[in-house]
């Protein structure tokens, strides 16, 4: 058995293959930056007005001006400002040759004669500098960037309508178990619906990721071995669940080993998911999660997500809260770090979630997060600072 810290850099450690596709940007959102990008122009590529007003001298502020031209967004102005005299100008627009300032049309007022006077005292440029945002030729996205709606405004503002992304895993998932019936099956008596997959495919859902469903295996070595040949196939990474532990129908680990998957840990110092198995086989991933839902939700969140986001050229780095308990909390055994649901009161205060063990899917409902209590830890104070994994 080994430590959760240490199976997670297993997973930051293990060579993975990255390869990179161009697509179309509305559907890059979520994607990986698979190049650095720099800007082919200029922002703003000209001087323009921040705000609706009159383009002036500064040093007119305080004379009566007149108006030589009106300025839409997006033409070019005709004349020149020359003293004691302004422009009308709208927000976005080009600011002419002579001017320095836009003074807002809330602080003028217009004269009988048709002449514009400032009213306040004082006025910031409310101009907009060219290149002050961004210059020709700079770098304003790294390589390996999480896409995010404020990136996909920079790529189109610096003319990337298909940015280079590394490709997204294929997840080909199973589970495992005589007891299983689908969701959309009465259960005789001694069966259970199966749950974990539509979970572990809502996971993935959420990653915008191709899924690959081969169905329930049944508790023999021979259809566990089909469904990870018939998964390795068509996958990046098999998510499997159930079969895993030490009963004598779990025929998982074995299989791996007869299909030629290489085991890089089968056992964590960890709760819930201590029998997690995981393996890879010609670079392609295999995890071997348990069969109680909150173990294969807690280690998808934990651990194949950390692996998903390698193998689209990104180092997850997961929001994480630093906050104070709102009571005190123990458990009776401490032999394993043990991730808890967790609810965020209205005062910030982390508040436990009542929680009955790896089965309790329901404990997540309300879960805000999860805290993670470290080995020998048995009591956590009120007041104590902890951090809290947002899910």
């Amino acid at each position: 058995m080994i430590t959760f810290e240490e199976a997670l850099s297993i997973i930051n450690n293990t060579r993975v293959s990255c390869t990179t596709e161009k697509v179309r940007l509305e559907t890059s959102t979520g994607r990986i930056l698979a190049a650095d990008v720099f800007s082919d122009v200029e922002m703003p590529p000209f001087d323009k007005a921040a705000v609706d007003g009159f383009a002036c001298r500064r040093a007119d502020l305080h004379e009566l001006l007149e108006i030589i031209e009106v300025i839409p967004a997006g033409t070019q102005p005709v004349k020149a400002v020359a003293p004691g005299k302004c422009a009308r100008i709208m927000t976005g627009a080009m600011v002419p040759e002579g001017a320095d300032t836009v003074i807002m049309v809330e602080h003028t007022e217009m004269t009988e004669d048709g002449n514009v006077r400032f009213m306040k005292d004082k006025t910031s440029a409310n101009i907009a500098f060219r290149a002050e945002d961004v210059k020709l030729g700079q770098q304003v996205l790294s390589k390996g960037t999480l896409l995010k709606p404020q990136h996909i405004a920079i790529l189109a503002a610096v003319g990337i309508p298909e940015p280079l992304v590394y490709r997204k895993p294929v997840i080909g998932i199973i589970s495992t178990g005589d007891e299983l019936t689908e969701p959309g099956n009465k259960p005789r008596t001694g069966q259970i619906r199966n749950s974990n997959a539509w979970q572990l495919m809502a996971q993935a859902g959420q990653l915008n990721l191709t899924k690959i469903y081969t169905g329930i295996a049944a508790d023999s070595p021979e259809s566990v071995k089909t469904h990870i040949k018939q998964a390795f196939e068509k996958s990046d990474i098999v998510l499997l669940t159930g079969g895993v532990s030490m009963g004598d129908f779990d025929h998982v680990p074995e299989v791996m080993q007869e299909l030629g998957v290489e085991i890089l840990f089968k056992s964590i110092a960890v709760q819930p998911g201590r029998p997690t198995v995981f393996g890879i086989r010609d670079e392609k991933f295999i995890f071997g999660l348990p069969g109680n839902p909150v173990s294969s939700y807690v280690q998808f969140e934990l651990l194949v997500k950390q692996l998903i986001y390698r193998i689209m050229g990104h180092q997850l780095e997961p929001v994480v809260l630093r906050l104070p308990m709102a009571s005190d909390y123990t458990r009776k055994k401490a032999e394993r770090k043990s991730f808890i649901p967790v609810k965020i009161n209205e005062n910030g205060l982390i508040e436990p979630i009542e929680y009955h063990g790896s089965a309790h899917i329901h404990a997540y409902m309300e879960a805000d997060g999860m805290m993670a209590v470290e080995i020998g830890e048995a009591k956590i104070t009120k007041g104590a600072l902890r951090d809290v994994r947002q899910l």
